[in-house]
């Protein structure tokens, strides 16, 4: 099969073609048919992730066709249309049974513990317990946003984060979770205040119901700006990038009792980011982490979807083949993808 693969972190990626992959006894392979280019898959190809050994295919948010099964599947078959969380679970760790899958103490990441999704096929675990059915109609595009960028916005929002119609809710950073948090945010009836340093982005915040915009490039302090826009500051805050500044900001917007979500990565060189924590006390403010979301909690964000609720199609601004992927990866280091905002999505058989 034709792979996007990099032997040094940080160098360029080439397509090559490699081995086919084969099912575990408990996993499939899926034909991908769409997969998602994610920041994710950028932070990994830097060696920000210790999970990655080299040399490494990325890619984790993906929809397809189940093409083999192992011997203990018993729930899916070839032919079956199909997506998953980017969070792989065991199925049967003391988190799994409580239902928390999306922190399960062995889960496998396509992309990051083992080969992902940017290919032609790709190895999937525990298939019973991880899979989700892609509806008919919906575009294997549409569908491998929801694995990653989608479905952690509506966790960090819905779950975790708690919004309720009327409230306040900012989001740092409207890259592919950024806009799906708005989006998902605003479909709830809160109010939002989307944050970015690019044009695009805010228009596309716009367009999906932000109610109010704050281009952090051009204000001196971020988190003033919030609290001005919101009287008092924001109920709900989203770091959706994932840096120092982002998260501080985050939190340094949110009124009394606040919540602040964090769902974008923060890399260091220490491993630690800076959070202040003097207000956090002060304001009894809420300082939560979200990480993806378990298949099984997936039917209530699908039945929104299927009701026209939720758009997750319109995040889709981009499509392209595996040859312009490397090329792509390596942008987003300079803060954009092939359409600069948006969701950028690859057909590995085009």
């Amino acid at each position: 099969m034709r792979a996007v693969l990099f032997e040094r972190y940080g160098k360029p990626a080439e397509v090559r073609e490699v081995a086919d992959p084969e099912p575990a006894e408990h996993g499939v392979v899926v034909r991908v048919e769409a997969t998602g280019l994610c920041r994710s898959d950028w932070h990994g190809w830097q060696g920000h992730d210790p999970d990655i050994t080299l040399p490494h295919v990325p890619g984790h948010e993906l929809a397809g066709v189940v093409e083999a099964a192992g011997p203990r599947v018993t729930r899916w078959r070839a032919g079956d249309r199909v997506t998953v969380p980017f969070v792989c679970a065991c199925g049967s760790c003391p988190a799994c049974a409580a239902g928390d899958q999306q922190v399960c103490e062995r889960q496998t990441q396509p992309g990051f513990t083992h080969w992902g999704s940017f290919a032609q096929y790709v190895a999937l675990d525990h298939a019973d317990v991880n899979l989700v059915a892609v509806p008919d109609g919906m575009a294997y595009a549409t569908a491998a946003s929801l694995g990653c960028r989608f479905a952690t916005a509506y966790r960090a929002v819905v779950q975790q984060g708690r919004v309720a119609a009327g409230e306040w809710v900012a989001v740092h950073g409207c890259g592919g979770v950024g806009l799906s948090a708005v989006m998902i945010a605003a479909a709830a009836g809160a109010r939002v205040v989307a944050v970015d340093v690019a044009p695009g982005a805010l228009d596309l915040a716009r367009r999906f119901g932000a109610a109010e915009c704050v281009d952090a490039s051009a204000v001196r302090d971020t988190a003033a700006a919030v609290r001005d826009l919101t009287g008092g500051g924001a109920h709900l805050s989203l770091d959706a990038l994932g840096a120092p500044a982002t998260c501080a900001a985050s939190v340094n917007g949110l009124r009394r009792r606040g919540r602040h979500v964090q769902v974008g990565l923060l890399p260091s060189e220490t491993g630690t980011t800076p959070v202040p924590m003097a207000r956090a006390v002060a304001l009894e403010l809420e300082i939560l982490g979200s990480h993806g979301m378990a298949a099984h909690a997936y039917p209530a964000m699908l039945d929104l979807v299927r009701a026209g609720v939720l758009r997750p199609d319109l995040l889709v601004t981009s499509v392209i083949g595996l040859d312009a992927v490397p090329g792509a990866l390596a942008a987003m280091g300079e803060g954009a993808g092939p359409a600069g905002s948006g969701v950028t999505v690859i057909e590995p058989w085009a």
